[in-house]
């Protein structure tokens, strides 16, 4: 069967807005298996640390130290973990919330592939809690087209802090 290219165009960019966003409803009400459906069974899902480095060196992404580096099993084994009475960072339930906003289309390497640019702020909160946390930076996603839906094939987050003030990452997702 033969891969047709992808065009960019704003239908596309229609769609893949509201794939990120039907995702972020899926996460902020904690429907995580549903969420597993959106990836691919190949995905590296990975957030690298942020350096603060000397000013000739803007970006200070640093690939090769990372807070998480995972696959699909590992995130279905996070997710499952969620069930479980060892989940005491979600007991009580966290209130989040996921918004992604500067979504930019590019081609991807393959056909059936395009990349994807975006910035995103993840909020969480506790019932009683004064103070909200908060992580906020870039994504890099390789989106693949798979019997003819958008999955997530690959997923970089840039936090834009050098110091994450998140009590845990067991729920960034």
């Amino acid at each position: 069967m033969e891969v047709q290219e992808i065009k960019l165009n704003m239908d596309l960019l229609y769609d893949i807005t509201n794939l990120l966003n039907k995702e972020a409803r899926l996460l902020d009400s904690r429907k995580y298996e549903d969420w597993l459906e959106l990836l691919t069974d190949d995905i590296v899902y990975r957030m690298p640390v942020r350096v603060t480095r000397e000013s000739k060196d803007l970006t200070g992404k640093d690939d090769a130290m990372t807070y998480f580096e995972e696959s699909k099993k590992s995130l279905t084994t996070r997710v499952r973990r969620f069930g479980t009475t060892s989940a005491w960072a979600e007991d009580p339930p966290l209130h989040t919330r996921h918004f992604v906003s500067n979504i930019v289309l590019e081609p991807g390497l393959k056909n059936n592939e395009i990349n994807v640019n975006s910035y995103f702020l993840t909020k969480r909160s506790r019932g009683t809690d004064h103070q909200a946390e908060e992580i906020f930076g870039e994504r890099i996603d390789v989106l693949r087209k798979v019997d003819g839906e958008w999955k997530i094939a690959s997923r970089c987050i840039y936090p834009d802090q050098s110091i994450l003030t998140v009590m845990n990452l067991t729920t960034f997702l």
